[in-house]
């Protein structure tokens, strides 16, 4: 049985947006079925025409990628989400989605789903890893099955050695080959292992 999963992800310049694309190369390398989406952006235009590379990233994809809906949680097998980080927590706009996911909660949409995180801050010690145990906290409320890369294969220790799932640092520069690779396998072994759950 292939997994269907749903990678969820907010991005403000990029860098996420990029990471998100890898991981659900991966998924689907695995065989699985995927929806990309994002979070629906909240930041008044003030605030985004203030820095171009948000404008830039907001136009570019506001056609190409859909917002996400309950109606993609309700359908996925496993869970990718992806965030910048904010004072070392998840971004605004994709926890107000995740906010939003209570009903679903309450039915029991989200227990023993496979769940897995990415996230990107500025510099390396920005606060990716509290980001990432920030998403996690949302996947031990869900009843979800945490999947984090852990130390299991060599793109891992190539992207910077991140077990709790893939980070770039924005401030570095573009998205290096090394985190995408990462970001493909994370979302490899997400598909997998979410296929023998979902069996």
């Amino acid at each position: 049985m292939s997994a269907k999963i749903a990678v969820i992800y907010y991005s403000a310049t990029g860098t996420v947006h990029q990471l998100a694309q890898a991981l659900a190369q991966g998924a689907e390398k695995a065989g699985a079925e995927v929806r990309l989406r994002r979070a629906a952006e909240l930041a008044p235009d003030a605030a985004i025409d203030a820095n171009p590379a948000w404008r830039e990233h907001v136009d570019a994809t506001e056609d190409q990628v859909e917002v996400a809906t309950l109606d993609d949680l309700t359908w996925a097998d496993g869970y990718a989400f992806g965030s910048p980080t904010r004072y070392g927590n998840v971004a605004s706009q994709l926890k107000q989605f995740i906010d939003s996911t209570g009903g679903l909660w309450a039915q029991g949409t989200f227990q023993d789903k496979p769940f897995t995180g990415f996230s990107s801050a500025h510099n390396v010690h920005g606060g990716n890893e509290s980001t990432l145990l920030a998403l996690y906290n949302t996947a031990h409320h869900w009843g979800s099955l945490i999947v984090s890369p852990g130390f299991t294969d060599a793109s891992v220790y190539a992207a910077g050695g991140n077990p709790y799932g893939t980070v770039h640092p924005g401030g570095a520069g573009p998205v290096s080959d090394a985190a995408l690779e990462a970001a493909r396998y994370q979302g490899e072994r997400l598909a997998r292992l979410t296929a023998k759950v979902a069996a």
